[in-house]
């Protein structure tokens, strides 16, 4: 038997492993560059996906402001279209607005065409609700496809991951999500005072959240809120600043 062929599987299972790698993992730079956490150890950026919600979307926004934290939430187009003056509100109580696509599709599966339509879609929603054009995406499910780095650039933004995602989609108690975002907590305590030399300097969390289900309108989140609640006065206690994405990567200008 000749070598290429017994290599071949092996070969093809290798470049399965990189692109499921690729397309999940929110560590990964293969399918284009991404944000995945905060510039400084200190800053803990909190986003929302899926919204924006009526039902939970306002009371989250009231908390926020009750504990002076700025966060950014990754909008779906068809729910922006159906709530544009909560849109608005977000934006005008000083949160970060970010494309989330029109349907929330897995665009893995997506072509092109129907990948670039749908971040597309999305922002003109957001557009045409606040006058303002999202400079950051956040891919559905989290998965990413070979060309959506390109698309997403093109359309000037930059992807979002994560560091830590708790799972708040899942019908649990609060009690429950408050342990699965126990991390951030740990993480701020674990971090040094000094920097030890010749290490790269430590960077802070972005927490993955949901205002919505983007199956559905009006999704139950009060789970969510209730884990804040609990968790914002313990994180800023531990000397965490709360700062949306475009904090976070150091730029000024949100819009």
């Amino acid at each position: 038997m000749t070598p290429w062929l017994i290599a071949g599987p092996a070969v093809a299972a290798g470049f399965a492993g990189l692109t499921a790698y690729g397309a999940v993992h929110p560590r990964s730079q293969l399918f284009g560059h991404s944000l995945f956490q905060t510039s400084h150890r200190r800053q803990l950026a909190i986003t929302f996906d899926d919204g924006p919600n009526p039902a939970i979307t306002p009371k989250l926004l009231d908390l926020l402001d009750r504990h002076n934290a700025k966060a950014t939430f990754f909008l779906v187009g068809k729910y922006v279209r159906e709530s544009p003056a909560l849109v608005k509100e977000i934006a005008a109580r000083g949160h970060l607005l970010g494309n989330h696509t029109e349907t929330h599709p897995n665009l893995f599966f997506c072509g092109p065409k129907e990948t670039r339509t749908e971040l597309l879609r999305c922002s003109e929603a957001i557009q045409q609700a606040a006058w303002l054009e999202p400079r950051w995406f956040r891919p559905p499910f989290g998965l990413r496809s070979p060309w959506l780095g390109e698309i997403v650039q093109q359309q000037r933004m930059t992807t979002v991951m994560w560091t830590l995602i708790p799972g708040d989609w899942r019908v649990k108690p609060p009690d429950w999500l408050i342990g699965r975002m126990k991390p951030i907590a740990a993480h701020a305590q674990n971090l040094s005072l000094k920097a030890i030399p010749g290490q790269a300097a430590a960077k802070g969390d972005v927490l993955c959240l949901h205002d919505g289900d983007y199956a559905r309108p009006n999704a139950d989140r009060a789970h969510t809120l209730a884990a804040l609640e609990f968790w914002l006065p313990r994180w800023r206690d531990l000397g965490l600043e709360f700062v949306t994405i475009s904090q976070a990567a150091g730029k000024v200008v949100e819009g």
